[in-house]
């Protein structure tokens, strides 16, 4: 124990809340020690009682010592109304002070509760551990008067005064773990706790995302994770840089985050010899936080400017919206000029989260969704830009089912409507279901409508049970477009799993059963398989895929109603009518991460020359009216065109908290179609980039 009075400091700053709001209280908490002292000393002999015993049975950390570490241990802590002491949280550096803190704590003695008006209630206090040991510091203590009663001789008015005064702030205990926030869809931020949601035997549900924080944390641990990463930084500047989140709020019952960000990116693309350079200048500021238990949201704005790749430029362009816009981002939205040849295209996405049991989360939102375990989905992906949304989540016994209703946007000039954007609206059911403790089956349905005939939003389609197919029926077929699908997914071991969707776009059972070739054969599946640890490797994970879409898939008669927003798919980044393969390894050693990403395929274009202009199913935007024959389509018809895409990246994360990563990429791509028109033609292009990024959501580079 000698060492231990150099070491240790223990201050108790005392916040009391009693009844249902923060209160005055009458007499401290006794020790058994303190039964004899008058009242007015309780105070003292309360916390001169909890340093002698915290100081008596405190076992330095072999890892504090060692590094010789000077700092502060933040203790949250009650006193309940039977006298137990329950910690709250502990806010420390090293996991290991935090496991002693709660040890010394299980040690403590029951005793006798505070009292107001006479009756038992709990008191909550801080008790900051300074180290090494200095004297102790006068204690502060903060009462209010509940109910307009006197208490100690104060009067209900004097304490408003003090109102403001009163006001509690609490260290923040990484609050966003266990609550029902979104966790940012990122594919290399989901593969790190993948493999803890896939071990065999989990009753959860890994298909619908983004997922929310607490129902990974039960399998995760996330506040862990990060402190086996944290930098020994005890200067502000070098905690916010390396640690923490830069704003930090905390009170009884909220808590709140503020983060500025980036996504700078500079590169070169070898494919266009005019002007080579890339860059990207997007600034950002990102907030979470919670109210009370049960309601969380989620925050950010983005600012960004950019050139990139000259395919990627050709295809922003490509798909730009009427009204003189040069641009839609992929993935990010319409976008303005900048300078001669750049693009500013501002974002900004957000929800609330609130969960008024375990079984029900329910979200609105504006962002992106996604459906299913692959790195495509045929179902729902996160490929185009946000939107706004309204989700409902219900989880119980083994079932996970997911409503999801999506106001969507048709930007193209010939769909235009007095200048403004035509307007549909989506709605999803999807039924996860565990078979057995291995096996996971799902069932999906979607319909599509537009506001024809004045309905606007048609709520026939917010009942949450009732197939779309039989409301489609009653409303107009030719009224809206249903899609339904089957999932599967094996896991047959702990690091390794199967995964496989199937979708039919049009319910024509002859026309999808039979074999020659109709337009009307609306399908396509996916298969998958991942190996976690691979080959023995930690945090090494290895995938392969198989996407396979026939043509005309997603599109529709009626051509407002493809499945598609703001001139993009909805589903697979692709569109429809090819075949690909996708091989993905991704490693993570510490704050180091490595991804590699090879993508063949075989795709299907139109020629749309004036020789040429019969639609082959291969955008999803074009009018089955313009089809050249019913029968006789096959994968990869029209304009074929082999493709290949690799993607290489490694970097290092700066900040766990704000995933803010720096990093290097390789691109190389290859399209190489039967005939070159003025859209698709033979390009190969080498794309290497430098950039640091708060990671957030996915870039797609792979179309």
């Amino acid at each position: 124990m000698k060492h231990l009075a150099s070491f240790l400091i223990l201050l108790i700053s005392v916040h009391s809340y009693a009844q249902e709001s923060i209160g005055s209280f009458e007499k401290y908490p006794v020790f058994s020690g303190c039964s004899d002292t008058a009242t007015e000393n309780l105070e003292s002999c309360f916390n001169d009682t909890m340093q002698v015993f915290v100081l008596a049975n405190f076992k330095n950390p072999d890892i504090v010592t060692s590094q010789d570490y000077k700092g502060m241990v933040t203790v949250f802590f009650e006193v309940t109304k039977e006298g137990d002491f329950e910690i709250i949280y502990v806010d420390a550096l090293y996991k290991e002070l935090k496991d002693e803190v709660k040890r010394i704590f299980a040690l403590l003695p029951n005793i006798t509760p505070a009292t107001y008006n006479g009756n038992a209630t709990y008191v909550q206090f801080t008790m900051p551990i300074m180290i090494p040991l200095m004297d102790l510091a006068p204690i502060e203590v903060i009462a209010e008067v509940d109910g307009g009663e006197k208490t100690q001789g104060v009067e209900k008015s004097d304490t408003l005064i003090n109102e403001y005064d009163a006001i509690v702030k609490i260290p923040y205990a990484n609050d966003e773990y266990k609550s029902n926030i979104n966790i940012p869809l990122s594919h290399h931020n989901y593969s790190k706790f993948d493999p803890s949601l896939n071990r065999v035997g989990l009753n959860n549900h890994t298909a619908q995302k983004p997922y929310i924080y607490s129902e990974v944390n039960k399998y995760y641990n996330f506040e862990e994770k990060n402190q086996a990463l944290l930098r020994d930084r005890n200067s502000w500047l070098g905690r916010k840089l390396w640690n923490e989140h830069m704003v930090t709020l905390k009170g009884k019952d909220y808590w709140l985050t503020l983060d500025p960000g980036v996504d700078l990116q500079s590169g070169i693309d070898s494919e266009n010899h005019t002007n080579s350079t890339t860059y990207n200048n997007t600034r950002l500021i990102t907030t979470q936080g919670g109210i009370g238990k049960n309601i969380s949201f989620f925050a950010v704005i983005y600012e960004s400017q950019g050139r990139f790749a000259g395919y990627f430029n050709r295809y922003a362009e490509s798909i730009k919206p009427d009204g003189g816009n040069p641009a839609i981002i992929p993935g990010q939205g319409i976008a303005k000029e900048f300078k001669a040849d750049s693009y500013d295209y501002p974002v900004a996405t957000g929800h609330v989260s609130y969960s008024p049991s375990k079984a029900f989360n329910l979200q609105l939102g504006h962002g992106k969704l996604f459906l299913g375990d692959g790195y495509r989905s045929l179902l729902l992906s996160d490929n185009a830009s946000s939107y706004p949304f309204f989700k409902l989540n219900t989880t119980f016994w083994k079932l996970k089912y997911t409503n999801t209703w999506m106001s969507l946007r048709d930007v193209r000039p010939e769909v235009t409507d007095s200048g403004s954007f035509r307007t549909k609206f989506m709605a999803n059911h999807y039924l996860s279901y565990n078979v057995t403790k291995r096996l996971n089956i799902g069932l999906f349905e979607s319909i599509i409508w537009q506001n024809d005939n004045d309905r606007g939003f048609d709520f026939n389609y917010m009942n949450p049970i009732i197939f779309f197919r039989a409301i489609e029926f009653s409303t107009g077929s030719r009224g809206g477009n249903a899609l339904i699908g089957l999932t599967a997914k094996y896991k047959f071991t702990d690091r390794v799993n199967a995964y496989g969707q199937f979708i039919i776009d049009e319910f024509s059972t002859s026309d999808v059963s039979g074999a020659n070739g109709s337009y009307k054969n609306k399908t396509g599946y996916q298969l998958g398989v991942k190996y976690y640890d691979a080959f023995g490797l930690s945090n090494l994970t290895l995938q392969a895929e198989y996407n396979r879409l026939r043509p005309f898939t997603y599109s529709h008669n009626s051509v407002v109603l493809n499945y598609g927003h703001n001139n993009q798919s909805m589903a697979h980044t692709l569109g429809a009518n090819f075949s690909e393969f996708i091989a993905i390894a991704r490693y993570d050693y510490g704050r180091v991460f490595a991804d590699a990403k090879f993508i063949f395929a075989k795709r299907g274009f139109e020629f749309n020359t004036s020789e040429d202009s019969f639609y082959y199913g291969g955008s999803i935007y074009g009018t089955e009216d313009d089809r050249e024959q019913d029968n006789g389509y096959e994968i990869a018809g029209g304009n074929t065109a082999k493709f290949f895409h690799m993607e290489l990246q490694g970097g290092y994360v700066i900040n766990p908290a704000t995933n803010l990563k720096v990093y290097a990429s390789l691109i190389y791509r290859n399209l190489n179609p039967k005939v070159d028109t003025e859209t698709v033609f033979k390009s190969e292009t080498t794309w290497v980039n430098l950039g640091i990024r708060t990671d957030l959501f996915n870039w797609y580079n792979d179309f």
